[in-house]
């Protein structure tokens, strides 16, 4: 009785792997999602990455930032999916699929036709900065989500990222610039039509 009441007392006292990554999974998911480039891939990416922190629970416990680790993990296991999925062979698509998925879209709702758009937008955005981030290296996307979305520092990103500082505001300012040409090109393209 006395090892039950001692193990709950000291489970109080310092949070559990399942409880601090729990915590994390909004952000996690959010973060995967733009590196994965679907919500679908997004959650395999971060299971994947939790059965990897889940083998070594105390190297992550103990880390000073979980998140900075957590993300690291996510970003590794969806270069490794990326890698993996580029090796494969590509078919062609199926007719009768593609034109099934065409009717559900997202203004299809009850609601569209309303003044409030229900979040559209801000999905809208979301969807439109993972396509961007697509189209970038995972180091990239991993060094411009750190530093432009969740606020670090370059040398904080290249500490989380094991780079150098200098490699990663490299790989930073090339990603901004690809960005940029992108951004110009679809206006370009846009202005066109």
């Amino acid at each position: 009785m006395a090892d039950a009441t001692s193990s709950s007392a000291s489970s109080a006292a310092s949070p559990t792997f399942d409880e601090v990554f729990c915590g994390l999974l909004p952000r996690l998911y959010r973060r995967a999602v733009m590196l994965a480039g679907s919500r679908q891939s997004a959650e395999d990416v971060v299971h994947e990455a939790y059965l990897k922190l889940a083998a070594r629970p105390q190297r992550f416990l103990a880390h000073p930032e979980p998140y900075a680790y957590a993300f690291t993990a996510v970003l590794n296991v969806a270069r490794d999916a990326y890698r993996k999925d580029r090796r494969q062979v590509l078919v062609d698509a199926m007719d009768g699929v593609e034109d099934a998925g065409a009717g559900g879209g997202a203004g299809a709702g009850p609601g569209a036709a309303g003044g409030w758009d229900g979040g559209v937008e801000r999905r809208q955005a979301e969807i439109e900065a993972v396509r961007l981030l697509g189209k970038l290296s995972h180091r990239q996307a991993g060094i411009v989500i750190l530093v432009d979305l969740d606020g670090y520092t370059i040398d904080q990103a290249a500490k989380i990222m094991k780079v150098h500082r200098g490699t990663a505001a490299r790989h930073r300012a090339r990603a901004l610039d690809r960005l940029r040409a992108y951004l110009v090109e679809s206006e370009h393209g846009q202005a066109g039509r």
